[in-house]
């Protein structure tokens, strides 16, 4: 049996938020009205979504009462959370009460939505969602950290091959080359291979993006037309977790290219929506305003 792919960039680690394991407790009021779920505060953030999150997936609102959109989607995820009897835990952020938390998950706007698993964001959403994508996005998250976490039933033992069982050896030792290149191997011999295709493509962006210089972003505002400057840049957004500036970024380009240029933009741009689930909100937009912009 094979591991389902990893949803987005995960290997990243793009926001860390181990550093709030000795960060004293400060009690919060305690926000009225919120859209059900837990209170995420930071006397409890520890156990309820670091700790937590290793046992089953974590999703977090981070919300404000002044956003009808906030309620109306806490409702829904805790309706789903409800529903899906103790397979993953949701919790709320009032970022008007607990506004450190909310500049700890570096976020742009409310409502937004974070999963986390054994302590790290690994994927993430702005914006209000009708409840059978939200569905879909919370079957993923499931598929996708099944077997993984510490609260998974008793008695399922997985069987590992011994190949695969050294690339994640390697992955979870910070060797990506070793893990690239064991990966790589499983993948020549099983073309078909959810798991070795998900790390390969992971992993190369994971390498790529690492070695762009810091400035990238800055390189390409100042020269939008130039196609390198603009792969660099995207490639440091998504390494930052700004899925949506990369995108664009690269959506933008599209625009103002044809013939072979356009298409290694466009080849490069699929290349990074294939690093995210398929029915990640983000990626659905963007493969939505590549097609508006081919058309």
């Amino acid at each position: 049996m094979t591991r389902p792919r990893p949803i987005g960039p995960a290997l990243a680690g793009a926001v860390d938020l181990s550093a709030l394991k000795n960060r004293p407790a400060e009690g919060a009021a305690a926000a009225g009205g919120a859209p059900g779920g837990i209170e995420i505060t930071e006397a409890n953030l520890e156990a309820e979504v670091l700790i937590r999150s290793g046992e089953v997936p974590v999703v977090v609102l981070l919300w404000s009462p002044r956003s009808d959109s906030s309620v109306q989607l806490g409702q829904t995820l805790s309706a789903l959370a409800a529903e899906d009897g103790g397979k993953w835990s949701f919790g709320t952020v009032n970022v008007d009460t607990a506004p450190r938390i909310a500049q700890m998950f570096g976020i742009q706007g409310v409502p937004t939505v974070v999963a986390l698993a054994g302590g790290q964001p690994i994927t993430s959403f702005e914006g209000g969602q009708p409840a059978d994508q939200l569905r879909r996005w919370v079957d993923s998250l499931l598929q996708a950290t099944a077997g993984k976490l510490g609260g998974g039933a008793e008695g399922e033992e997985e069987q590992v091959d011994p190949a695969l069982a050294q690339a994640r050896e390697f992955l979870d030792s910070g060797d990506f080359d070793g893990a690239l290149a064991a990966y790589q191997a499983i993948l020549d011999a099983d073309p078909a291979h959810v798991e070795a295709k998900g790390a390969v493509q992971q992993i190369a962006f994971l390498q790529r993006a690492s070695a762009q210089r810091p400035e990238a972003v800055r390189l390409a505002d100042a020269s939008p037309d130039d196609i390198d400057l603009a792969f660099a840049a995207a490639d440091v957004q998504l390494f930052q977790r700004d899925v949506d500036g990369a995108f664009n970024r690269l959506i933008a380009l599209i625009k103002k290219t044809s013939g072979d240029d356009r298409t290694r933009v466009r080849t490069r741009l699929i290349e990074l929506f294939e690093l995210f689930d398929p029915a990640d909100p983000q990626v659905i937009a963007g493969r939505r305003n590549l097609a508006n912009a081919l058309y």
